[in-house]
Formats: structure tokens, C-alpha cells, sequence
């Protein structure tokens, strides 16, 4: 089975910009950034799309965004706002079929989203 890059990048196989790391979570800047900052909080567990979460997978899933709030903090975009968003399969705008939290601030952000 080929793997995603994530899972080439949390096994060191290709390089990435890491923030943070422990047993669970890998946090990297993303290749394509849509705003000043934007970050993946990706879980080490692959997980394809959010279809795919099994019962044992929500305390995880809740770490993503506990991670999610720590880096918006260090990045200094806690106070004036940031988006945390996942996409789900094609329509959704999933390219990678890896769960991962984008974390993106930095910026003002219009509503609808595109």
C-alpha cells in the first residue's frame, strides 16, 4: 500500500517544517498556505477521512483541537481569530486522504468559505 506524505513525513522519509510532535499529533506548516499562518495538526494514526472516526478515535480527534488551540497561541493569532477546518473527500476539498486539522490565521477571512 503507498503511503500518504504524511506518513512519509511523520516516518522522516521526506522533510517538513515541524512545530510540534509527540506519540499522538505532528504539526507542520502547509506546502500551499492560504493565509500568513497555516499549519496541519495531523494525527500519527491514519485515519482516511472523517467518515472513517471509529468510537476510539474522539479522544484523538479532541487532542487535534487542543493542539489546534496551543499553536494558535504560540503563533500569536489566539486573539485576533483563526479557522480550524477539515475536509472531507473530493467535493470537500480533501487532497490527502490522511485526516488533518488546518490551522489557519493571519489573515481576516470572508463567510461564505470558498
Amino acid at each position: 500500500m503507498t503511503k500518504t506524505i504524511f506518513e512519509k513525513i511523520i516516518l522522516r522519509e521526506i522533510p517538513a517544517n515541524i512545530h510540534y510532535e509527540d506519540d499522538e499529533v505532528i504539526v507542520i506548516d502547509d506546502i500551499n498556505p492560504t493565509a500568513p499562518i497555516h499549519l496541519l495538526i495531523i494525527p500519527k494514526k491514519k485515519i482516511e477521512t472523517l467518515n472513517d472516526l471509529a468510537e476510539g478515535d474522539t479522544k484523538l480527534v479532541g487532542k487535534l483541537f487542543q493542539v489546534a488551540k496551543n499553536m494558535a497561541s504560540k503563533f500569536g493569532i489566539d486573539k485576533s481569530g483563526y479557522r480550524a477546518i477539515f475536509n472531507c473527500n473530493e467535493d470537500g476539498g480533501q487532497t490527502v486522504y490522511h485526516i488533518h486539522l488546518h490551522l489557519v490565521g493571519g489573515r481576516s477571512f470572508s463567510w461564505p468559505p470558498g
